[in-house]
């Protein structure tokens, strides 16, 4: 057994529950920033006015691209990678600016958003709010080198991240609704463009939520035979990756 397969065996039983406790908690620091504007640990009876009167930001997407970071965590922790997460999804916001909150970059970048309760209030509020931060993964979010709100570039982007920088993987999540658009349906043949000796990886990890903004989606829609065949003819091989 290589060195690398004994560093990359299934976790032990106390990571697999610190990492459903984190991915839980990622998802209510992302719950937090779609709808609450006040009460952000709910130490009261939640009420009308602490929800906010206009949501925007898709909860969709949001809980899978949580599960996706979390287990990249792992993976670059296992086996000390050098990676980086680029979010696609429209509205996909909550979920990147709650994690790089929970790992305390978020707080680095902006000391005004403390972690404790007052910090989470900011936190919640500042959401795709008046004065505060978009609802897409934008450049204000520490790390970030792709606004999700453009959809169809995030697999360009991460191209062009790993070109002349091999030592580098990206993990690009791509929406189902942005796979539909034309500029992602084409990048889909930019494998075909690295140098294995002088460029990184491109992981793209497509995320079949079922929806885009208004409608089913095609991908989501169709059986695993023709999503297997469609991605090896354009030089993938494709995993499932599925459960409840």
């Amino acid at each position: 057994m290589s060195t690398i397969t004994k560093r990359f065996q299934k976790p032990a039983k106390n990571i697999l529950h610190k990492m459903d406790a984190y991915w839980r908690a990622a998802n209510y620091l992302s719950v937090g920033q779609i709808y609450l504007y006040d009460n952000p640990l709910l130490k009261e009876p939640l009420q009308r006015s602490h929800v906010k009167p206009t949501l925007l930001g898709h909860w969709g997407t949001t809980p899978g691209q949580n599960f996706i970071y979390v287990h990249l965590n792992r993976v670059i922790q296992s086996l000390d990678l050098n990676m980086i997460y680029i979010s696609g999804p429209g509205h996909g916001g909550p979920a990147i600016v709650g994690n790089t909150y929970l790992e305390g970059t978020y707080s680095e970048v902006y000391p005004e958003i403390t972690q404790d309760e007052f910090g989470l209030k900011k936190l919640f509020k500042q959401f795709s709010f008046p004065g505060g931060i978009p609802s897409h993964v934008s450049p204000e979010c520490p790390g970030s080198i792709h606004e999700g709100g453009e959809l169809g570039y995030s697999l360009s982007h991460a191209f062009g991240a790993v070109f002349d920088n091999p030592d580098l993987i990206t993990a690009c999540v791509i929406g189902d609704g942005e796979a539909e658009t034309g500029p992602l349906a084409t990048a889909w043949h930019s494998n075909r463009l690295l140098n294995p000796i002088t460029d990184g990886a491109v992981l793209p990890i497509l995320h079949l939520n079922g929806y885009k903004i208004a409608n089913p989606t095609i991908f989501a829609r169709i059986t695993h035979k023709e999503l297997k065949q469609f991605f090896k003819g354009c030089g993938w091989k494709p995993y499932f990756v599925e459960g409840d």
